[in-house]
């Protein structure tokens, strides 16, 4: 091998291990602050805040489809998919006026929802055929059997929680 083709797969390979190490770590959710400015311009009130995370989900791969001894079709036959997301952290805080009856109690409601793992499975299908397996009794040709239908139910799994607060002034 000559000395250029070696120096070429040396920055070659440079290149990609740079190109890998750079990659960024993906988010598991958005942060995003709602604007709510115009409320007190316009109303005259003073707005409440928002801020929240919008959810990315990532799709697993689809649950492989098995094949039965005796069935023509694999199970399931429309197959399973995971889904997984972060809902991310949402605080909602907005100003309570007179809180104590007093205009210098004023004071703040806050509504926090810390960010919590969700996981979900879409539905899938699984179906019986009309015909079996080529039967040798019957010259090689497959017996009709009654259709068979199957739904796989749909998951959700998570523990979504929120805390609600209320502070006043010192």
């Amino acid at each position: 091998m000559k000395m250029t083709a070696r120096g070429s797969i040396a920055a070659l390979m440079t290149c990609m291990a740079a190109a890998g190490a750079a990659t960024p770590a993906m988010a598991d959710s958005v942060p995003v602050g709602v604007p709510l400015d115009a409320v007190k311009t316009t109303l005259g009130v003073d707005a409440p805040r928002l801020d929240t995370g919008v959810p990315i989900p990532v799709v697993g791969a689809p649950e492989a489809p098995r094949f039965h001894e005796g069935s023509m079709l694999p199970t399931p036959l429309l197959p399973v998919v995971p889904i997984g997301t972060e809902l991310g952290n949402t605080l909602v805080t907005s100003p309570v006026p007179n809180l104590l009856g007093k205009p210098e109690t004023d004071g703040e409601g806050s509504l926090d929802a810390p960010a919590t793992t969700m996981r979900a499975r879409t539905p899938g299908l699984a179906a019986g055929g009309l015909l079996t397996n080529p039967d040798a009794s019957n010259f090689g040709l497959p017996n009709l059997t009654a259709p068979e239908l199957g739904l796989i139910t749909p998951e959700l799994t998570g523990a979504p929680s929120a805390l609600l607060g209320l502070a006043t002034p010192r």
